[in-house]
């Protein structure tokens, strides 16, 4: 059991780590500037790497906790901001979103992959992966 919840941890750190050098890859790299939901999604994103580094490390997998509130409100977040780009009727929540559109899509492969898109399923696997560690945690009990 120990050692499943320690593959756990270690799948969201390494999701979490992805994701924060993905997306200093597509802006600092790239140059793609972030719009103001993208940095809300940074700010949920950065410290989990950290968080669940040290967590990983210490063998802590109490943390799941904390890991499932960041990662549902990063995904809340990605979500919206995902629906802004793709369904029509929300384009004019985003009109003024800041100087970089919130609509705007840096990448689109495939017709629906956006960075909003990837940010959604890092965060997802991160809420799920907490979601199981709780529940087997709950059961050892």
């Amino acid at each position: 059991m120990q050692r499943k919840l320690e593959n756990a941890l270690l799948l969201m750190w390494t999701t979490s780590l992805v994701a924060t050098l993905g997306s200093l890859y597509f802006s600092e790299i790239q140059l793609y500037e972030p719009c103001k939901f993208c940095w809300f999604q940074r700010i949920f994103m950065y410290p989990l790497v950290l968080i669940l580094g040290i967590a990983y490390i210490q063998r802590n997998v109490k943390i799941a906790v904390t890991s499932a509130v960041f990662s549902v409100i990063g995904a809340c977040i990605a979500l919206y901001h995902y629906g802004i780009q793709k369904v029509p009727v929300l384009h004019d929540n985003a009109a003024s979103c800041g100087r970089v559109p919130c609509t705007g899509q840096y990448i689109n492969w495939f017709g629906f992959v956006t960075i909003p898109f990837l940010s959604l399923a890092a965060f997802l696997i991160i809420a799920i992966t907490s979601f199981y560690m709780m529940k087997q945690l709950k059961k050892g009990e």
